[in-house]
């Protein structure tokens, strides 16, 4: 891992530590063991089911179903958001098929900068986006609810929905994107009209019909600005479904996808043994990981506003010195208008978000070498043993082979066939040196027993229990490699005639 993002990370999380730890008692404190609707008054609980059906009524009286609230910033204003119109009986018919409930819990407002632009309307653009945060805390605030599907794009939007449902970081949540409209007008024919009617050589009616070739239907606008940035950082965050960041709208995959992330969040709830809180996902990493992002792909320079924001409402200090820090090392991996020619769906057809993170993967594999060695050595230290630095490079480069070997053969293999999974590579990785630390006499100390059980032949803890503890930029592909094996198992399965 590059210093300079060890540095921050490390820096980052000493900075927050009371105040990161006293939000996760909050979200901790407001968990409950079960559904927290079975603890409610008998009266609050019948006004909370009342516009339900009866077998959406009779399964939110049993314990085994997730009732989801679905948060939406429909509004036909905004392109980006137009297809939400039907997205919550779509999501409510696809948590039904899977035994779970969806109700709308609220909406929020979304504005459109683009239409409010040189508007004395533009003077809400970023107050709204604390109204916003404010009627997500509202939806949720209901306290009927397993986990919430959020719905919204555009600039101030996400960074607000966020914001106000970190406040209930106790629930699992999931972003569900609409998708940008196909590519219309080039970039640089609308450029060429806006500067001839600058000019004084085009009239209006040839100006708005090149505006409209360009905003022309349903979808996000398809230049990399904030609401398409937005998107990218959901995915790379955890909160969207791997890839659906930037499928079009009204296509047989967004459709599928937004089906699967009702179903991916129910499994995210207690209820479907895959527990994980939205308070406890967005942590310190997962913050450096989304400004490495916005950095790599040149994002949009409104996140100095919104990262720190978001960042705030989960308890983690988030400063503009440390985006910038971050800046100085993080390469420029894509050119997307306006950095360069191409619009988002050309950077979705060259890869998008999985080739972004394909890159960063790459990346983590060159330095495998510098985590096993770097790991030994520290251990060697605490041990009070010295090790040959050639004895050590010797080992590491060793073993980083053989790990990479066994990788590319696993990854290689059907899924069906796999007997295992990448980080339990990673975890036997660390036989030969261990074996190396024995011989030079270090001795391990008792450790922990959870340890002791579990990983019997690392005494000396070198092995990662985490993608994060190989390299920080491990974590999305590693999640993202185990959430596609699940579904492609899942899938099969179902295509088998199992349940």
């Amino acid at each position: 891992m590059h210093p300079r993002v060890v540095e921050v990370t490390e820096r980052l999380i000493e900075r927050s530590r009371p105040t990161r730890e006293a939000y996760l008692a909050m979200i901790r404190a407001a968990a409950s063991a079960g559904p927290a609707r079975n603890g409610a008054q008998c009266a609050n609980f019948a006004h909370g089911v009342a516009g339900c059906g009866a077998q959406d009524k009779q399964r939110l009286r049993l314990p085994d179903a997730a009732n989801v609230a679905i948060v939406t910033a429909y509004n036909d204003m905004l392109s980006a958001h137009q297809p939400y119109e039907d997205y919550p009986e779509r999501l409510r018919q696809a948590l039904r098929e899977i035994g779970s409930v969806g109700q709308v819990a609220g909406g929020v407002p979304a504005m459109c900068d683009g239409v409010t632009q040189g508007e004395p309307g533009m003077e809400l653009a970023i107050a709204s986006r604390e109204v916003i945060a404010m009627s997500t805390a509202v939806a949720l605030s209901h306290n009927l609810f397993d986990a919430a599907l959020l719905l919204g794009i555009c600039d101030k939007i996400v960074p607000g929905l966020l914001i106000g449902a970190l406040r209930f970081g106790h629930l699992p949540a999931v972003f569900v994107p609409a998708g940008p409209m196909p590519s219309g007008l080039a970039n640089k024919d609308k450029a060429a009209v806006r500067q001839r009617y600058a000019e004084g050589k085009a009239g209006r009616d040839e100006l708005l019909a090149a505006e409209m070739q360009a905003y022309h239907s349903p979808g996000t606008c398809t230049f990399y600005g904030t609401a398409n940035t937005n998107q990218m950082l959901m995915e790379v965050m955890g909160l969207h479904l791997p890839g659906s960041s930037f499928v079009n709208p009204g296509t047989p995959l967004r459709d599928a996808l937004t089906i699967e992330a009702a179903r991916q969040v129910t499994r995210l709830t207690p209820q479907g043994g895959c527990h994980t809180p939205l308070g406890e996902l967005v942590d310190e990493r997962v913050l450096v990981n989304a400004v490495v992002a916005l950095h790599a792909t040149g994002g949009s320079t409104n996140h100095t506003l919104h990262m720190p924001a978001i960042a705030q409402a989960a308890g983690i200090q988030l400063t503009w010195q440390d985006m910038a820090d971050l800046s100085e090392v993080v390469p420029t991996l894509a050119r997307v208008y306006p950095n360069g020619s191409a619009d988002i769906n050309h950077f979705h057809a060259a890869g998008g978000v999985a080739l972004l993170v394909r890159e960063l993967l790459d990346a983590a594999h060159r330095v495998t070498p510098g985590w096993l060695h770097g790991a030994v050595a520290a251990a060697a230290r605490r041990h009070g043993v010295e090790l040959r630095p050639d004895e050590l490079a010797a080992c590491a480069e060793q073993s980083t082979d053989r790990l990479l070997a066994d990788l590319a053969t696993l990854l290689a293999t059907d899924v069906d066939e796999q007997r295992q999974n990448p980080l339990a590579l990673f975890r036997a990785a660390v036989a030969g040196p261990t074996e190396l630390l024995l011989a030079a006499g270090a001795r391990p100390g008792r450790g922990d027993r959870f340890a002791a059980e579990h990983f019997p032949d690392d005494p000396f803890g070198l092995g990662p229990a985490t993608w994060s503890d190989v390299h920080p930029d491990l974590h999305v592909p590693g999640l993202t490699w185990g959430a596609w094996k699940a579904m492609t198992v899942l899938q099969r399965r179902r295509d088998e005639g199992l349940r």
